[in-house]
Formats: structure tokens, C-alpha cells, sequence
């Protein structure tokens, strides 16, 4: 008989504000961040949920993007990992991927540009023979006070790599998906509960919601489910990049559970909407928000 397993306290299996005071440059690397981020490394078991399907996840280098990585893997699935240019980042997810037994191919480049995106689709193809699972996941911001200081160029760029990367990827994946198969964006606590001084990204996080609901439905009778995960306020190298250190040091505390949420407590939601368990959802915004409300 196995020994029973004592429920985590949400309120304090990980840590509380105040975080120390730091500031990185952006993008943010995850050996600089006090305290280190969990992505699932010493946690994540995996079930079999995956096996044998290949997946494609943006941003996979760091934050939630290594931390569904790693589970992905742990499930069975081999990962094709977009990244910006943070190569020991991504070396690092790649090593974790391996360890769990299965391939890890890394692709640096910029997602904002639809050649690189039909390109990732291409070479997911080439790789692995297939593509089962789409993940949506890199972003661009940046915190203001005005609108003023928000250039056009900025805007631009915020919407092409959060939102015109959906679309590009999307579009291409569509073509090459079996029935069965998943695309799962990243929207954000955002878009409904926007943050003044995310004014571009938390626009486009909204946007996401939108296209989120709009594709399942275009896309529902090819048998391919299209959902996002809407994080509240993650432990992840965008923090400390893009964020005054003041802010920085109080982040999560607005939350009901008092703390900022980790990458490892994303895996769960972004395995369940990429397996079999989740075949009739569809359309879906799943809100892991540390309890603040959403809809």
C-alpha cells in the first residue's frame, strides 16, 4: 500500500514577497534571478501522456516556456525549442529535455518574422516526421508610466511577436496537424485585468483570449483543439528585465495566495490541454492566476 501524500499549502510552498531588489537587461537570463525560478526540475513526474508526439514551443528557453519543456518531455513528446538568442538558456532546457530520454532540437530566431515561423513549422517536420502540439508562448514587454513614452516601433514589435507570431505559427502548423493534435497559446491575467504600464502587452494578451476562442472554431472540424493557459504573475526572467527593482521586490503579493506563481505550476494546465484527457475542451482560456479573478 502506498504512503499517503500530504497536500502542498498554496501559500507557502514556494517563495514570498519580498523578493530581492534586481534589475537585468532584457530578455533576462535564469542564472542571474534571486530567488531561482522552478520549472519542474526535481518535481515534475511524468505519465505517459505524450508519448511519442513531437511538439514546438516558442520561448523555450526560459520561464514557462522551459518549464512545460520539461514536462512535455517527462510525458513522452521530443521538443522543438524556439528561442530569441539566449543560447544558455536554451542549452540548459535541451539538457533537462535530453536527460528525460527524448530530442531536443534548438532553433534561435525571431518569431516576429513569418519566414522564421513557416521555417520552425518546416523544420519540426523535418525532425520529427510530425507535428502534434503548438505552443504559443514567446513575448515582448515593457512597463511605462505614459503613453508617451511608448514609440510606434515598440507598439510594432509587441504585436508582432505576442499576437502575429499566433497567426503566422498557427497558420503554418494548420497545415501539417493530424486530428488530435493541440495549439495552446500564453495569454495573461491581462487581458481581462490589464496593468497600466503593460499597456502594448497587456493589449495583445487580450488579443490572444480573442483568437484563442475565434481559431477553435475555425479549426474544430480538422479535429485540431485550440486553447491558451492565462498565467497571473510568473517567476520568469521577463520580471527582473522589464520591471523597476520596487516592483520587482513586491511581485505577486496582490494575489489572494500572497505570492507569485512559479514555471513548474504552469506545466500541469499546459500538459492537460495538450493530452487526450483534455479532447473536449476546446476554446478555452484556462486562468492559473494565484486566485485572482479572471471572468
Amino acid at each position: 500500500m502506498q504512503e499517503p501524500t500530504m497536500p502542498l499549502d498554496p501559500t507557502q510552498n514556494h517563495p514570498t514577497p519580498p523578493q530581492p531588489r534586481q534589475q537585468q537587461e532584457p530578455p533576462g537570463t535564469t542564472p542571474e534571478m534571486q530567488p531561482k525560478p522552478d520549472h519542474g526540475e526535481g518535481s515534475y513526474r511524468g505519465s505517459g501522456k505524450l508519448n511519442g508526439r513531437a511538439a514546438l514551443i516558442t520561448g523555450g528557453d526560459s520561464g514557462i516556456g522551459r518549464a512545460v519543456a520539461i514536462a512535455y518531455a517527462r510525458e513522452g513528446a521530443d521538443i522543438l525549442i524556439s528561442y530569441l538568442e539566449e543560447d544558455e538558456d536554451a542549452e540548459e532546457t535541451a539538457r533537462w529535455v535530453r536527460e528525460a530520454g527524448r530530442r531536443a532540437v534548438l532553433v534561435p530566431g525571431d518569431v516576429s518574422q513569418e519566414a522564421h515561423c513557416n521555417g520552425l513549422v518546416d523544420r519540426a517536420m523535418q525532425e520529427f516526421g510530425r507535428l502534434d502540439i503548438l505552443i504559443n508562448n514567446a513575448a515582448f514587454q515593457r512597463t511605462h508610466e505614459s503613453i508617451d513614452e511608448i514609440s510606434a516601433e515598440e507598439w510594432d514589435a509587441t504585436f508582432r511577436t505576442n499576437i502575429h507570431a499566433h497567426f503566422y505559427l498557427a497558420k503554418a502548423a494548420s497545415k501539417v496537424m493530424q486530428p488530435g493534435s493541440s495549439i495552446i497559446g500564453t495569454s495573461s491575467i491581462n487581458a481581462k485585468d490589464p496593468s497600466p504600464s503593460l499597456l502594448a502587452y497587456a493589449t495583445t494578451k487580450g488579443a490572444i483570449a480573442n483568437f484563442t476562442v475565434g481559431l477553435s472554431q475555425m479549426l474544430a472540424k480538422q479535429g485540431i483543439r485550440v486553447n491558451s493557459v492565462a498565467p497571473g504573475p510568473i517567476w520568469t526572467p521577463l520580471i527582473p528585465s522589464t520591471m523597476p527593482p520596487d516592483k520587482v521586490e513586491s511581485f505577486g503579493k496582490n494575489t489572494p495566495l500572497g505570492r507569485a506563481g512559479q514555471p513548474a505550476e504552469l506545466a500541469g494546465p499546459f500538459v492537460l490541454l495538450a493530452s487526450d484527457e483534455a479532447s473536449y475542451m476546446t476554446g478555452v482560456v484556462l486562468p492559473v492566476t494565484g486566485g485572482r479573478p479572471m471572468w
